[in-house]
């Protein structure tokens, strides 16, 4: 059995969960890599990754390369004569980064793969309206999400879950297949499944503007799974107008309600610190949304401000 000595990359809060549950289980991490500085917010102000927070406060070595082909990065990678690396929400590797440790670098996803590769897989199988969703652990190899899998883990999707809760429980399951990953590999068990290309495949686009704006002609159920898989980050959005007034807003929110009606699609109608939206099947009755400028809400805090007349329209 050979001793673990990991490197390990990753960026956002989901990554921290994971990597604080290898230090835990008593695995050796040699070496952290992660994202660059970068200003953010309206001040500009120079912001660490969580990866970068986490690995300062409990003193790991810490790299954050711009250019992972850049010769003075891959000096620094390999004197630290790391046998393993995991790759939790990075970015794409180099070959020569990823083909360094002699036990291979392994990534964990969150999806089922094949299904899901890319940038939002969580975002995606709940937009999607999937019923179960998981984690997989596979070696990296010259495409995104492609290698040979290790392991995967299984499970539901409840039918109200939001991406925010999701993401959560993926971190934990995350966490605890990582672990068995590490075992398998340290004690030299490791067999693996190549990916298959199902002619329906799944992808899980990086979220923009555009996919994450509501279509209040598609159907409720369609509509409020996209706020689900958007909540509370980064948020479903469509425009409100009423009175030669247009509003940007975020819909965090919200819930279906099956009712025949005549309204226009699109119609908002308030009454008793209540909102909804008609659909072609119903409503959508929003429950939390921001307007521009404004904090996170609820509708009756909302309605305690704004009036808005029979006129008013989503779209």
């Amino acid at each position: 059995m050979e001793k673990l000595r990991i490197v390990f990359m990753g960026t956002p809060e989901f990554a921290v969960g994971i990597l604080e549950t290898i230090i835990k289980n008593d695995y050796e991490v040699v070496g952290v890599i992660t994202a660059a500085d970068k200003p953010a917010g309206r001040g500009q102000k120079i912001k660490y990754s969580a990866v970068k927070e986490y690995a300062l406060a409990n003193n790991l070595r810490l790299l954050q390369p711009v250019n992972l082909k850049e010769e003075s990065f891959l000096e620094e990678l390999k004197a630290l004569n790391a046998n393993l690396q995991i790759v939790v929400a990075f970015r794409m590797l180099p070959k020569v980064v990823w083909e360094m440790p002699k036990l291979g670098t392994f990534n964990l996803h969150a999806s089922l793969l094949p299904n899901y590769r890319g940038a939002a897989p969580i975002n995606w199988a709940i937009i999607n309206g999937e019923t179960k969703t998981g984690v997989t652990t596979f070696f990296i190899d010259d495409k995104i999400d492609t290698g040979a899998m290790i392991l995967s883990s299984e499970t539901e999707i409840d039918d109200n879950e939001n991406a925010g809760h999701l993401h959560d429980r993926l971190m934990h399951l995350g966490s605890d297949t990582v672990v068995k990953t590490l075992d398998i590999i340290e004690k030299g068990n490791v067999s693996t499944i190549i990916q298959n290309e199902p002619v329906d495949i799944k992808t899980a686009y990086k979220l923009n503007k555009d996919n994450c704006k509501i279509d209040w002609t598609k159907s409720a159920l369609e509509i409020n799974n996209l706020i689900r898989g958007l909540s509370p980050y980064p948020s479903a959005w469509c425009y409100f107008s009423d009175a030669n007034t247009e509003w940007n807003v975020k819909i965090h929110e919200a819930k279906i309600i099956h009712e025949d009606h005549e309204h226009s699609t699109g119609s908002i109608l308030c009454a008793k610190k209540e909102m909804k939206i008609a659909v072609e099947n119903g409503f959508i009755q929003v429950l939390s949304l921001q307007f521009p400028g404004k904090k996170k809400m609820s509708t009756p805090e909302l309605l305690n401000g704004i009036t808005f007349s029979e006129q008013a329209r989503a779209y």
